[in-house]
């Protein structure tokens, strides 16, 4: 299971900026089973959304987000609400938000964090990955997470090294601050790029004295027994 914990209202509603017109995705997975998905928080934050001037253009929960081909045909049918919205809201993991900014032609802001059991638990049989930082930043970076696109974790662009569109570190591997750029630029939104991001917090890349603390810590450190 991967571990994840609701965003800030406040935090949201800034993200969303001038974005009034929100479509909600959420993922069955493991956001339900850690109580940070599932309809019922979906219809909570629409209607918190909605008093604060916001429309949920539709809401939809997906079983497992992070498989795109049944993102995309769970949301064919839904393809007007879709076009009506700004952005779209998604209740996943960071694999989940990756894969359904490949999906739609829209920013994809995570509702939630991914945190770390201590270890990177976010890996599907997709090319997306997941650091578990505790701070997802996926809507400043066009779906594609920095810190597993770049060896060098550059949170603001790519470094002097990248050439003919490849990593200095391997000449078969993409610059992940090229892959940015072509994917925000393919749904017309390159000047995200221009908004600064904030080191990175590593204290959050460790497990929280509340996570040992819990029975969901327990109950993994008796599986592993």
């Amino acid at each position: 299971m991967i571990l994840t914990e609701s965003k800030p209202v406040e935090e949201i509603i800034e993200r969303l900026g001038n974005e009034k017109n929100i479509f909600f995705l959420g993922c069955g997975g493991c956001p339900e089973g850690a109580e940070t998905g599932g309809v019922k928080v979906l219809e909570e934050m629409k209607g918190t959304l909605e008093e604060k001037g916001f429309t949920v253009t539709g809401i939809i929960n997906v079983d497992f987000i992070c498989q795109k081909a049944l993102v995309r045909s769970r949301l064919k049918p839904r393809k007007s609400e879709v076009d009506a919205a700004d952005s779209l809201l998604i209740f996943s993991c960071g694999l989940g938000v990756q894969a359904a900014s490949e999906v739609v032609d829209k920013i994809c802001h995570p509702a939630l964090n991914t945190n770390t059991f201590g270890g990177i638990t976010g890996i599907w049989q997709g090319k997306e990955r997941c650091d578990t930082c505790g701070n997802c930043i996926l809507d400043k970076t066009g779906g594609i997470c920095p810190y597993t696109a770049c060896p060098k974790l550059l949170e603001n662009g790519a470094c002097a090294g990248q050439s003919k569109d490849k990593c200095e570190t391997d000449p078969d591997r993409d610059c992940g601050w090229v892959l940015i750029y072509n994917n925000l630029k393919r749904i017309g939104k390159l000047e995200v790029l221009e908004e600064f991001i904030a080191p990175r917090d590593y204290r959050k890349t460790l497990p929280t004295e509340k996570l040992r603390s819990s029975r969901l810590w327990a109950y993994d450190e008796e599986a592993a027994e």
